[in-house]
This record gives structure tokens, C-alpha cells and sequence, in this order.
């Protein structure tokens, strides 16, 4: 019989042995520009494709659109078992500050665009996959490695143009994402978003002459004033996400990881107007303003509902039309914060790599791991710290980094381990 406790240690000390080929993976990712928009990941594809070809891997290429490529590879272990998918996404925002595509190794620290959001975690979900194959024949079952061109913009060329060209061969049983989370939780659950335009038209007029038409900013105005009245909403949760969220470490770790009042917010809808345009010059009342704005609901509401509630707020306004944006415009997703992989990979970070254990949270933003948790399968963030996402100075650390690629490696292997069926 194969010792797994010996491959286990094998497979650590591998890790271990080859930071430094890990960070300089990291480096050409972080070098290889991947913005979205305009959406085209192909350098950055290229890196990873490279990486797992060169370890005989066998990177397949699933593209909707030539310059979005999403990268499919598949280890099958000897025995029957549990099927783990990794996932991670390839595109970024635009670069906003001179760091760009530096891949600069400065203090400890990895900068460019994309090193927290989400290229650190892509890359240690890729190294865990690659360090995995080499205790392919002590393994049960499968792990899947997916990473995707469209997560940016909604998914619809990456992950989901996966669920519905591959099916049951990305689904998987379980899913484990390196999106930024912060070493010190995992997230098991995400808000929906109800994102749409609303568009106000009026005759408009002269600006001294307001008898003769209403203002097209004053009435987004007090539309915008409406829609406010559904933020800070707390639906009902399930119980077991209400006791995981009430733990008093849970709000610690919701407080200290994503700022001061976390721990409340991710109960609540949040009402956000984020761009508003409107009026020609200021001695003109204005017949037109566009409002975009965005709904983050959580766990008990549905899109139906939310989609409802805004409706029926807007019929009091019938200079006012609204338009949905359906790409971005999605459930809540949920998996159980009881669920065995929490535990696993909780462990792996206390007992194999010295870190305080991570406690289960919700995420603020959305993540692709909603298209598994749709699909009835638990999906797990485990990522670096979120703080410089988007920032102009947007890092990670390379203690981070290394840590999180060990951690996914080894949660992956107990899971297998722990999910063998013959």
C-alpha cells in the first residue's frame, strides 16, 4: 500500500525546495499583461500553459473568443475518489500606477497589477496542482486546475463558457479558489448583485424657468434617495451561516481583514450609486440624467425580489426607465460553512504551517466560485491579503504567496484522502 503520510511530508518539502522557481513563475505572470478590459489574456495564458507543458501536464485550451483562452488541465489519481477543482482567474483590472506589469521583487513584496487580485492566487493554485502531480500514484481520484479569461466582466467567456461546454468535467465535488481573502478566514459565501441604469428623461428648460419641466439630476437625486431606503435590509440566514457569522472570532476576523463594520455588512443589503451623468451647462435645467448604480444583497433575498423592490420604487417616477445589467446581475451564493474542507483546510494552516486558524466568513465581492455553488458543489476562498486590490501600489508578499500555495497543495491532499471510495 502507498504511505500517504510519507508522500504527504514529500509533497511539503517539495513545496519547500522550489520557492524560488514559484516566485519566479509569479514574476513573468505578474509581467504578462492580462487587463480586462479590453480582455485580452493570451500573454498571460501563456505563462501558466508553459509552466504545467513543461511538467508534461497537459494544458488544454477552451476558448469562446481567441484573445479570452481558459486553460483546462486534469490529474486522475490511481484509485476511485473525490473529484477537487482549482480555479482562479487570469484577467485584471487596467494598470493605474507605474508598478504595471513590473513583476518588481522589492522588501519581500511582489508589486504589479493583478499580484493580489487575483495573479498570486492562480499561481499557487497552479504550483499546488503541478506539486500534486508528483503523488499522482498515491492519490484518489481527480483534481481539475481551471483558470479563466473572463472574471472580470462577469464570467460569461470564462468560467460559466466553461460549465456549459465541459459540464461534469469543471464541476467537480469540491472547489478551492485563491481569490484575496486574507490568511486569517475562509469565505463560504458571497451577496448577490443587482447591477442597472436608470435613466431619467424630462422636456428640461431654461434654468430660470423650472415652472416649465423638472430636472432630470434633481429627480436622479431623489431617486437615488429611494433606492437608499433598501439598504442596511437583513433577511433571515440559515442557521448554521447565522451561528458562523454571530461567532465572536468570525466578526474579529470580518472586522480586521475587510475593515472596521464588516461583520455587520456582510448581513445587509448595500445600495451603491456609482457613476451619475446628466445636464449640458449650468443655466440649463437638464432632460436627461443617467444614473449606474448596484445592489450587494445577501443570503435570503433572490434577484426576483430585489429586481421587485427596485420596480416598485421606480413607478413613482415616470420620467425614469431602467435597464438591467444581466452579466452583472446574479444570486447570492452559499456553501456550508460546517462543510469537511473547512476543517481540512483550517488545519493544514494551524497544524502544517504555523498560522492562527482561519475561521469561516463572507465575502464583500463576488467571486467565480458562485458558479459552483449554484451548481450544488462547496466552493472555499483562500487567497492573500485584499488590502492593495486595485490599489496604485497593489502587492502581495512573498511570504503570502508561498503560503498559500503549500496550503491549497495540502488541503487538496487530505481532501483526496479523506474522499476515497475504493
Amino acid at each position: 500500500m502507498t504511505d500517504l503520510a510519507a508522500e504527504r511530508r514529500s509533497l511539503l518539502a517539495h513545496l519547500r525546495e522550489t520557492e524560488a522557481e514559484q516566485i519566479a513563475l509569479l514574476r513573468a505572470f505578474l509581467q504578462s499583461p492580462s487587463a480586462n478590459p479590453p480582455g485580452d489574456t493570451r500573454p498571460a495564458a501563456a505563462v501558466l500553459e508553459r509552466f504545467l507543458a513543461e511538467r508534461g501536464l497537459a494544458p488544454a485550451i477552451h476558448a469562446a473568443q481567441p484573445e479570452l483562452p481558459n486553460i483546462v488541465a486534469t490529474l486522475t489519481g490511481t484509485r476511485p475518489g473525490g473529484h477537487l477543482v482549482f480555479n482562479g482567474h487570469m484577467d485584471v483590472f487596467p494598470p493605474n500606477d507605474a508598478n504595471g506589469w513590473s513583476g518588481d521583487l522589492r522588501d519581500g513584496r511582489l508589486y504589479g497589477r493583478g499580484a493580489a487580485d487575483m495573479k498570486a492566487g492562480t499561481a499557487a493554485s497552479t504550483i499546488a496542482f503541478a506539486a500534486l502531480a508528483r503523488s499522482a500514484p498515491a492519490l484518489a481520484g481527480r483534481v481539475t486546475l481551471t483558470t479563466v479569461s473572463d472574471e472580470e466582466t462577469g464570467g460569461r467567456w470564462g468560467t460559466r463558457y466553461l460549465f456549459e461546454t465541459l459540464g461534469d468535467a469543471v464541476k467537480g465535488d469540491v472547489c478551492l479558489n485563491g481569490e484575496p481573502s486574507g490568511l486569517n478566514n475562509i469565505r463560504f459565501m458571497e451577496k448577490g448583485t443587482l447591477r442597472m441604469t436608470v435613466t431619467v428623461r424630462t422636456k428640461g428648460a431654461h434654468g430660470g424657468y423650472p415652472h416649465l419641466s423638472p430636472s432630470a439630476i434633481k429627480l436622479a437625486a431623489a431617486i437615488v434617495a429611494a433606492l437608499e431606503a433598501l439598504d442596511g435590509f437583513e433577511p433571515t440566514l440559515p442557521e448554521a451561516v447565522a451561528r458562523a457569522l454571530a461567532d465572536p472570532a468570525v466578526i474579529a476576523a470580518h472586522d480586521a481583514g475587510l475593515g472596521q463594520g464588516a461583520s455587520a455588512i456582510v448581513r445587509q443589503v448595500v445600495f451603491n450609486a456609482g457613476v451619475i451623468a446628466g445636464g449640458s451647462k449650468v443655466n440649463v435645467l437638464p432632460d436627461r440624467c443617467e444614473l449606474q448604480c448596484e445592489f450587494r444583497y445577501p443570503w435570503g433575498l433572490d434577484r426576483a425580489a430585489m429586481e421587485g423592490n427596485v420596480r416598485r420604487i421606480l413607478a413613482r417616477f415616470p420620467e425614469a426607465s431602467l435597464a438591467v445589467h444581466q452579466d452583472h446581475s446574479y444570486p447570492p451564493s452559499l456553501a456550508n460553512p460546517d462543510d469537511p474542507m473547512v476543517g481540512i483546510l483550517a488545519d493544514v494552516v494551524e497544524r502544517d504551517l504555523g498560522k492562527p486558524r482561519p475561521v469561516p466568513c463572507s465575502s464583500l465581492g463576488g467571486s467565480d466560485s458562485r458558479y459552483w455553488r449554484w451548481a450544488g458543489v462547496p466552493a472555499f476562498l483562500y487567497g492573500p491579503s485584499p488590502v492593495t486590490m486595485g490599489q496604485a501600489d497593489e502587492h502581495v508578499t512573498v511570504e503570502e504567496f508561498l503560503h498559500v500555495a503549500k496550503a491549497h497543495a495540502l488541503a487538496a491532499f487530505d481532501w483526496l484522502a479523506a474522499h476515497t471510495t475504493a
